[in-house]
């Protein structure tokens, strides 16, 4: 769980949220468990056994003496061999090393006086429950006198004394008395309704409260999730544009959009788990359990037999849904991109008739998918089912033991009701909870494949770089050699190239010659593997990236647009730009000239890829936005690929105008372009052939004369 456990740091910022949620799982759980604690007193009420009272004094006798009443059924009254049985206690348990066994009495004691309610012949009778009400209410720390009388072996009743110690009370008990004295100790049927009354209005209270502790913590955990995983996100994010641009060539950028929305949003059901069902459930059979073993310690530990079983059944279930989530979001990674894929080339694939085709790929991946989504299913169709059958062997042993204990007057009816009610309902707590684990591992195993990218190295930065200045003087390639990732062979071998600075370069060469691959090693979207290119004779990987960055203007053969106005995208690099300065740089570009005629102008949106507008005319934006930011170096590859021949000729001057005094990199097949570049560069298989003026070339180079003669004056 560690790749899961790293959302902490975005989460404990809300620390005080986090108090509010954990207290009102806390107060929900022991709301929760007083509310079935209330069973029992109603129970006694109902069923007309001693009352409330009588219920409340024996449960502060068993505390404080260490003695356990037999309380009679109705039955029991009319039995001959218990004439008396109203006028005495009989003592059915004496916890050792209690104040009870220390005063020397036994199980089956029958005790007949206590206090000021000792009896001084064999003929006087006090009621039981004023014997009780007198043992219960006794004052802290005072000895009290009792009589008991003890059936000897064989048969003999003889009447002894004996001095209780009552020591202090607890204060649960002291404040359970105070509460008792709200209550009426007559056992009249209008009392009995007023107590009853009572009891429902506690309960009443107890769930007000427990429901609006439950709105808080389900509305807190949801505000700290989604602001934690909104946080992650956002981290995510920023760490992707920190990357180097290998990591998108190297990686599906699907993979990383699949990660940064699917695999949040998995993280964030983890997360909402852990603060709401996690937190409560667990809490809630904690709260239920304790109740019950206020009331019965045996029988719970009993019942809590199964709770190893359960802990293995959800480690090993939670395992296997760990795996099977992991595929599966690799599945939705390979759906994200064979959608984008598809929906991106439509008119390629409907014009090759190709449906047939796309649909049996898209099947595959569905299927595939859809074999692991059976897996989790699998796992969460048998979650619940094997803890409801690890709950019914625990529930159903606690039940035979229970109910052979009540038959030997061991445990109350009332009271065996009361703690079946509290182990079912906790049994109901720890079967919500079985498919905690399982959520966590799928969080798990979405949080891995998140963190994977942010662990990933961003774009290398020296820590002492240095702001680049202007280029005033050269830049230089100096033994440069690069190799793609995976590739064999080197994309670029020994390169040795000087450019004066205001000096434009072109660069041509068949196609894979390395041409876009030089262009692209100046704005560090790669680093050489060896070698180095200088700028002003210091090594640009001193630099910081954004000085570097900050004089690079580029425009390439795919045109990049954003979903946003087009005064926008010219202002890409300028978001200071005033309107003026963008629509002069559309001048410039010959893009004015379709953009003005728009209805909402340069306030037009432009759609996403560029829809709505022909590639000649994003061009041309493109073109302006390059001219608004002013670069110390241009670079452009391919940048009139796009542009219709009427427009060309415009651009082409343009292009020129912005190029005097700047250094730039000219990438084309168009001789136009080419034949005005101070230098032009020959590339073939990494290398540089030949490099100089067009006429030079052309009587030295056979690679340069067969390109003129077959790309650049058919371009």
């Amino acid at each position: 769980m560690n790749a899961f456990g790293r959302l902490f740091k975005h989460i404990w910022p809300q620390w005080p949220l986090l108090v509010v949620i954990v207290f009102s799982a806390v107060l929900i759980s022991i709301l929760f468990s007083l509310s079935f604690l209330t069973i029992a007193p109603l129970l006694k009420v109902m069923m007309g056994e001693e009352g409330l009272h009588g219920w409340a004094d024996r449960k502060v006798c068993d505390d404080r003496y260490g003695l356990r009443f037999y309380m009679p059924d109705r039955v029991d009254f009319v039995d001959p061999n218990k004439p008396d049985l109203a006028y005495y206690l009989d003592v059915t348990r004496v916890k050792a090393e209690g104040r009870a066994e220390a005063a020397g009495l036994r199980e089956r004691d029958r005790i007949v006086g206590v206090g000021d309610l000792l009896i001084a012949e064999e003929t006087d009778q006090v009621s039981s429950a004023r014997l009780l009400e007198e043992l219960a209410l006794s004052q802290n720390n005072m000895p009290i006198r009792i009589q008991y009388r003890r059936i000897g072996a064989e048969g003999s009743d003889v009447l002894h004394e004996a001095t209780l110690e009552s020591g202090p009370k607890p204060f649960y008990l002291d404040s359970m008395e105070r509460l008792m004295s709200f209550v009426p100790r007559q056992q009249s049927a209008r009392d009995k309704t007023r107590v009853m009354s009572f009891i429902i209005i506690a309960m009443a209270i107890f769930t007000v409260m427990r429901c609006t502790a439950r709105f808080f913590q389900q509305y807190f955990s949801e505000k700290v999730v989604q602001t934690a995983v909104s946080e992650l996100r956002k981290e995510v994010f920023s760490h992707i544009l920190r990357m180097p641009v290998s990591f998108l060539e190297k990686d599906s950028p699907s993979d990383a959009v699949s990660r940064l929305v699917r695999d949040t949003a998995e993280v964030s059901i983890g997360a909402k788990t852990v603060f709401g069902k996690a937190l409560r459930e667990p809490l809630k059979a904690v709260a239920l359990l304790a109740g019950a073993m206020l009331i019965d310690l045996k029988l719970t530990l009993i019942f809590m037999g199964s709770v190893p079983f359960i802990g293995y059944a959800i480690a090993k279930l939670g395992s296997k849904i760990k795996r099977a989530t992991r595929k599966s979001l690799a599945s939705w990674s390979l759906m994200l991109g064979k959608l984008k894929e598809t929906f991106t080339g439509i008119k390629v694939v409907k014009v090759y008739n190709q449906q047939d085709r796309e649909n049996a790929n898209f099947d595959a991946i569905n299927r595939g998918l859809l074999k692991q989504l059976f897996r989790i299913a699998k796992v969460d169709a048998g979650t619940e089912p094997i803890m409801d059958v690890l709950a019914m062997f625990a529930g159903g042993a606690a039940l035979l033991f229970g109910a052979h204990w009540v038959a030997r007057q061991e445990i109350d009816p009332s009271h065996f009701i009361t703690l079946v009610a509290l182990l079912g309902a906790s049994a109901e707590s720890v079967r919500k909870s079985s498919d905690i684990w399982n959520k966590l591992q799928q969080a798990n195993a979405a949080a891995e494949r998140v963190y994977a990218i942010i662990d990933r190295q961003p774009e290398v930065e020296s820590p002492n770089a240095y702001v680049l200045e202007p280029l005033r003087n050269k830049i230089e390639f100096s033994d440069v050699v690069f190799t793609y990732p995976g590739a064999e062979t080197a994309a670029l071998n020994h390169i040795d190239l000087s450019v004066e600075a205001g000096h434009n370069v072109a660069l041509v060469g068949p196609n894979g010659s390395g041409k876009t691959t030089l262009a692209n090693l100046i704005p560090r979207f790669h680093d050489p593997d060896s070698g180095q290119i200088l700028i002003d004779g210091r090594d640009m990987r001193d630099a910081t990236l954004e000085s570097l960055r900050g004089q690079i203007g580029m425009v390439t053969q795919n045109v990049i647009t954003f979903h946003d106005t087009i005064a926008a995208n010219i202002a890409y690099g300028r978001h200071d730009a005033t309107r003026e300065e963008v629509i002069a740089a559309a001048r410039r570009s010959f893009a004015h000239e379709f953009i003005a005629p728009l209805p909402a102008g340069y306030d037009t949106i432009i759609g996403e890829e560029g829809i709505g507008l022909s590639g000649g005319q994003l061009q041309r934006i493109v073109i302006a936005r390059a001219i608004l930011k002013n670069p110390a170096i241009l670079i452009f590859d391919e940048a009139t690929s796009q542009v219709d021949a009427d427009s060309e000729a415009k651009i082409h001057n343009a292009i020129e105008e912005i190029m005097k005094d700047r250094t730039s990199f000219i990438i084309a097949h168009r001789f136009s372009t080419v034949i005005s570049a101070d230098v032009i560069v020959v590339m073939d298989r990494g290398q540089i052939v030949a490099q100089g003026q067009h006429e030079e070339l052309m009587q030295v180079c056979p690679l340069y004369q067969s390109l003129y003669e077959t790309q650049l004056v058919r371009a």
